[in-house]
């Protein structure tokens, strides 16, 4: 009997299942249409043609030098090296001072004790 009432529960669910799916669909149908009729209504309104959307160059924004699609990507920032320990923590950890603090320090602190305490002799 269980085995009965699980089947048709899942039969349901793929029913139902079915059904939403055939309505995202259409939603998406006609989100379509219209977002087409928008883009035209907007390249209507800007002058804009299929040859500029086709351009390799990309109009700069006010204040900015135009870029081509060619151009080379921006460098990457090479990563810099470790930073040496500056403050220990009673468990060993350690902070080199930059950045956030850590919550070890930032505990220890609201404790009553100062960031100096666990300063690294150099």
């Amino acid at each position: 009997m269980l085995e009965k009432y699980i089947m048709s529960k899942l039969i349901d669910l793929q029913s139902q299942i079915a059904s939403l799916q055939k309505q995202a669909e259409e939603i998406r149908a006609k989100e379509f249409e219209a977002t087409i009729i928008e883009i035209r209504q907007k390249m209507a309104a800007f002058g804009i043609t299929v040859k500029d959307l086709q351009s390799a160059k990309v109009k700069a924004k006010p204040g900015r030098k135009a870029k081509a699609a060619s151009d080379k990507p921006a460098k990457v920032k090479k990563a810099t090296a470790a930073v040496a320990a500056k403050y220990r923590g009673p468990n060993g950890e350690t902070w080199s001072g930059r950045g956030l603090t850590p919550k070890w320090l930032a505990t220890l602190i609201a404790q009553g004790q100062t960031k100096e305490q666990f300063l690294i002799a150099a």
